[in-house]
C-alpha cells in the first residue's frame, strides 16, 4: 500500500467505511431490509439510504470546506447527524 499516502486520518476514514458496509452486511443477513418511505422522495432500504447519506456527508465536508474557515471536524459532526437523520427517518 506504499503506493498510496496514507496518512493516519485517510486510514481512518476508509476504516469507517469498511467497517460500516461490514456491518450493514452482517444487519441484512440477520434482519433483511423491508423498503420503506421516508421524507425522501423514493422508497428506499437501509442500503439506499446508507449510499444517500454518505453522499450527503461528502457534499456537506466539499461545502464546509469551500465556505468556512471553520474547523473540518464540526462539518463531520453535521455529517454524522445527516447520517442518523437518513438512517432513521430517511
Amino acid at each position: 500500500m506504499a503506493w498510496m499516502a496514507w496518512t493516519p486520518i485517510t486510514a481512518v476514514f476508509f476504516s469507517c467505511i469498511i467497517l460500516m458496509l461490514i456491518g450493514m452486511g452482517i444487519w441484512q443477513a440477520v434482519s433483511p431490509t423491508v423498503p420503506r418511505r421516508g421524507f425522501l422522495p423514493l422508497t428506499t432500504t437501509r442500503g439506499d439510504r446508507l449510499f444517500i447519506s454518505l453522499l450527503g456527508a461528502a457534499y456537506i465536508h466539499l461545502g464546509w470546506i469551500a465556505f468556512t474557515d471553520l474547523a473540518l471536524w464540526i462539518g463531520s459532526v453535521i455529517a454524522l447527524f445527516w447520517l442518523i437523520i437518513v438512517m432513521r427517518w430517511g
